[in-house]
């Protein structure tokens, strides 16, 4: 269907080309690039150009019964499950945001009642320059009564891009819906990283239950010695008291442990996403735990590992974007809007056509030219947005680092450290068999005694301890790579 293009039209078009070519006066805005330089390397570490975040988290761990704990938690974990219904919003977003710069085409309907008023006929009369009272007169008194008015048709309405505000928008949801999936594998890492060590806790708490009983045991027996001395008048009741007063305390420490081991398996359960029960673990061999030699890599290597830093860096990106789209609002924007329908005073010759068809053309443009408060805030604020996302880039990076390097020597000081109470906690066992011996010729006193058990409990505790907490460095180092966060979880795909 050809539209005649008379000359209001092609008037009004060369004044929407007029004013598009204004400058749309958007105040310059210092915006901020992330500072990304990282050490070559890393200190302490291996000069070895891998790293262990590229190994998946199954292969890291060579626990059957923890990998379970693990799998498990992935499917079932309600903080995992909520993150991926994130990434199904962030996802809807870039559905919204791609379909505002397509062409919007809409059916409506209208019913209409009115009446044309009177002096419509009067003014129409002496614009023509012919009129005469009697005929006014009688335009007045043959004024149509109030009509129905019936249409339908449809409508399409699109606004021209001309400043890729809408595309940057759409932009900018890609790269937070990019964001939502990095802070979906970072939390994976973090829900990987929290069972393992807690799975190790549990086997710490078994050991050290296992070392106060044995502990226990060992006391009586030295307390029926004491007795058995104290009847043969060769010991006093002071010493009966005193290892009695040590048994109870190791008794009521046995206590507290398994209430720890309860509170642990508890939170491993709310981790993995079941209601308490036990847990299944092979404690008996904690102390064959082997700390794996974890291979750190490059300091640059985390740019590419750590989700965290890949979701600093798209919500960065995203954030310029909106920069440039609130910029955009400075400047004029244009639309488009067409109908093409019918319209009747009569249903019955509703559809008659060409005489009840109707269609429109419009364009319309539109530009801030005073009080411009709400916009210029709107693009401050989005600048201020960018500077800030800038400057978390680089605080993550920078963290990222300093969680690597604290690992990497944490690491290599509770080696030593291990070594160190391993010898003791040996000294200490030969220790008390030696003052045992001593007591029951009377070459020691009972305190020596005493101490001496007290200490050699404390030490073999320490063991056990400075052992999970080199699991648990090796675990971090392993996170803090960025490892961890492989999974086989499908993720939708993007509309763009």
């Amino acid at each position: 269907m050809n539209i005649p293009m008379n000359k209001s039209f092609t008037s009004l078009l060369l004044t929407l080309s007029c004013l598009a070519s204004l400058p749309g006066c958007a105040p310059l805005l210092a915006s901020r690039d992330a500072d990304v330089e990282v050490p070559a390397h890393f200190a302490r570490a291996s000069t070895e150009s891998s790293t262990a975040a590229e190994m998946e988290w199954k292969r890291f761990f060579d626990d059957p019964q923890l990998v379970t704990l693990i799998d498990t938690a992935l499917s079932r974990n309600q903080e995992v499950k909520m993150a991926m219904q994130d990434i199904y919003m962030a996802n809807n977003e870039i559905t919204a945001r791609a379909g505002e710069y397509m062409p919007s085409i809409r059916l409506q309907g209208e019913t209409e009642l009115g009446k044309i008023a009177q002096s419509y006929f009067r003014t129409r009369s002496e614009a023509s320059g012919e009129a005469r009272e009697e005929e006014l007169e009688a335009d007045a008194e043959e004024s149509p009564q109030p009509l129905p008015t019936f249409k339908v048709g449809a409508f399409l309405s699109w606004e021209l891009d001309a400043w890729r505000k809408l595309r940057n928008a759409k932009d900018a949801a890609v790269y937070e819906y990019m964001a939502s999936i990095e802070g979906r594998k970072f939390l994976i890492t973090q829900l990987v990283a929290e069972i393992a060590n807690s799975y190790y806790e549990l086997m710490a708490l078994d050991n050290k239950l296992a070392n106060m009983e044995e502990s226990v045991r060992i006391q009586r027996n030295v307390l029926e010695i004491i007795r058995q001395l104290k009847a043969s008048a060769r010991s006093n009741e002071l010493a009966v008291k005193r290892f009695e007063a040590e048994v109870q305390k190791n008794q009521s420490l046995i206590y507290a442990i398994r209430q720890d081991i309860v509170e642990t398996e508890n939170k491993l359960n709310f981790l993995v996403g079941r209601p308490p029960q036990k847990v299944a673990r092979n404690s008996s061999l904690f102390s064959e735990l082997q700390v794996k030699a974890v291979a750190s890599g490059l300091p640059s290597d985390l740019l590419r590992n750590r989700p965290d830093i890949k979701k600093a860096e798209h919500e960065l990106a995203a954030t310029r974007l909106d920069v440039e789209v609130a910029r955009a609002k400075f400047y004029p924007s244009f639309g488009m809007n067409a109908g093409l329908g019918y319209q009747a005073f009569n249903p019955v010759y509703f559809v008659a056509t060409p005489q009840n068809l109707t269609y429109s053309l419009s364009l319309d443009m539109s530009m801030p030219l005073i009080n411009k408060n709400a916009i210029t805030a709107e693009y401050q604020n989005a600048n201020a947005h960018q500077i800030q996302a800038a400057y978390e880039y680089e605080r993550t990076i920078l963290n990222a680092y300093r969680e690597v390097s604290n690992q990497l020597a944490r690491l290599d000081n509770l080696d030593k450290n291990y070594q160190l109470k391993r010898q003791q906690v040996e000294s200490l066992n030969r220790s008390i068999e030696v003052a045992q011996k001593l007591f029951q010729f009377a070459r020691a006193d009972y305190m020596e005694v005493l101490l001496t058990q007290r200490e050699a409990i404390e030490a073999r505790n320490e063991l056990i301890e400075t052992r999970q907490s080199q699991m648990g460095a090796m675990v971090n180092l392993y996170q803090a790579l960025g490892g961890g966060w492989q999974d086989e979880a499908e993720v939708p795909t993007p509309a763009y």
